[in-house]
């Protein structure tokens, strides 16, 4: 599934529609996806210890729990263009509703630890499908002239969607008395934290069905008529309908659809533009920024920091998060993609390396001493603030526009591939280092943050401002 790149006809990319905010609602609708994708993702945050608890499981199978939803969201996101080549992108949106509702459910009311593994794979499949399906919608239904303002959509839902699932935990949990095991509405705490997700999932199934499918996908089974009147709805009727359609139905004629052997070559195995976007996918979680997303809270409580405020903890980096993205989606093109990648990796070495030398005092009464204590809470809004407004965005925008059309296809599947597996990495090994030795997993995860210093300046060439024709 790839979306519609080639150049507009003349006053296409100037197009204004004339329900604008018809317009944004629909890309809105569709970014609920990046939404859930972002909520599902931190959610198990606030069940974690009470996992632990409740099942007496050890930090490597507790990983185990946490990590496998990678598994599933590798699946979903190799299968969700396929899926909606086939029957659409709507229908691709609703089944990954009903994918989001069955798992919050079956999350909530686990009967063991090995169904609760499962509902959490079946939640990945839905995260997967909806990091595809939701950017690729966007494209394909966005007027040019908004194409690039709409498509953000999608990232600052994704972290609105972490933030709001912080809250919402620290919320129950304050209501359950600052227990996780606490009891509310006849449940633990933690299981309504995972159940809740069924209000934001069901939402986005409702709607799916207020808008309209793909004009792309429409031109590709046939429904030529239906396709422009969409086209008229999206990018106004003084749009040349029967030109962009032409223009629409000569590019899916014209792409190259690029496979794996097309990747192969250089030397070692891939090419070496490959490479680079494998080096920039695993740089971005090997400095450990999902530990900060699904392990914050334990964390804080594993250096004394009582429950309640390990969970608010977790909010304001939430909220961190999403200042940092904001402040990307505003210099990415105006500083450049490269530099702001360099002062993210120089900001989040100071942040993890602050946190590395706090984290190797030793808890005085359970806790960290007052002084580390802080130095550790600022220099982790620090870290993530520094990932946000850099790596968090550039690396997606990079894989976007590094590789030559031809591989474009298949190299951002490989890269986003290793995403998931370096993802899943970190997620299923941070417990087990934890236990080992806090302060030496950060002291890792800072030994990234630096080594992505010369990958940045000797093997990424800045993509600011170039025709994605140059690339390669």
């Amino acid at each position: 599934m790839t979306s519609t790149a080639q150049a507009p006809q003349p006053g296409a990319g100037t197009a204004h529609p004339e329900h604008l905010g018809h317009v944004i609602f629909i890309a809105a609708a569709a970014a609920m996806g990046g939404f859930l994708f972002g909520y599902d993702s931190s959610v198990i945050n606030g069940a974690v210890e009470a996992i632990r608890d409740r099942y007496d499981v050890g930090p490597a199978t507790l990983a185990q729990v946490i990590a496998i939803a990678l598994i599933g969201c590798a699946i979903g996101a190799a299968t969700a263009g396929r899926i909606a080549d086939r029957i659409g992108r709507i229908r691709c949106m609703q089944i990954a509703s009903v994918l989001f509702t069955i798992s919050a459910v079956g999350s909530a009311l686990p009967f063991a630890l090995w169904d609760l593994a499962f509902w959490r794979i079946v939640g990945g499949f839905a995260i997967g499908m909806a990091s595809v399906i939701g950017p690729a919608y966007i494209a394909e239904v966005a007027p040019p002239a908004y194409r690039g303002r709409l498509g953000s959509f999608q990232q600052a839902a994704i972290v609105i969607g972490i933030a709001i699932s912080q809250l919402v935990n620290w919320g129950l949990l304050n209501a359950a008395g600052g227990n996780q095991r606490g009891q509310l509405m006849g449940l633990e705490a933690w299981q309504v934290m995972l159940g809740v997700m069924v209000i934001p999932a069901v939402l986005y199934g409702m709607l799916s069905f207020a808008i309209p499918e793909s004009p792309r996908f429409l031109l590709s089974v046939g429904k030529r008529e239906r396709a422009k009147a969409i086209l008229a709805e999206v990018e106004g009727k003084g749009v040349d309908l029967d030109a962009r359609v032409g223009e629409i139905e000569h590019a899916m004629r014209s792409e190259h659809r690029s496979t794996f052997k097309d990747l192969l070559g250089g030397g070692f195995f891939f090419k070496p533009i490959v490479w680079v976007g494998i080096g920039l996918s695993v740089f971005q979680q090997f400095v450990g920024i999902n530990v900060a997303f699904y392990y914050s809270s334990t964390l804080w409580q594993s250096v004394g920091v009582d429950p309640t405020q390990s969970f608010f903890y977790s909010f304001t980096t939430s909220i961190i998060n999403i200042v940092g993205t904001v402040i990307a989606m505003i210099f990415v093109d105006r500083i450049g993609r490269k530099p702001l990648a360099l002062i993210g990796s120089a900001g989040m070495v100071v942040g993890l390396a602050l946190e590395a030398w706090a984290f190797s005092y030793d808890l005085v009464d359970g806790k960290l001493p007052a002084t580390q204590g802080w130095v550790a809470l600022v220099a982790a809004h620090v870290f993530v603030l520094f990932f946000a407004l850099s790596w968090g965005v550039v690396v997606w925008v990079f894989l976007g526009e590094m590789f030559p059309n031809r591989i474009r296809a298949a190299a951002l599947g490989v890269a986003a591939s290793a995403q998931w597996i370096a993802n899943w990495a970190i997620t299923a090994s941070f417990p087990s280092l934890a236990s080992w030795n806090l302060s030496a997993t950060y002291v890792i995860y800072t030994v990234f943050a630096a080594l992505s210093i010369p990958f940045v300046l000797k093997f990424v060439k800045e993509t600011k401002g170039k025709a994605l024709e140059e690339m390669g």
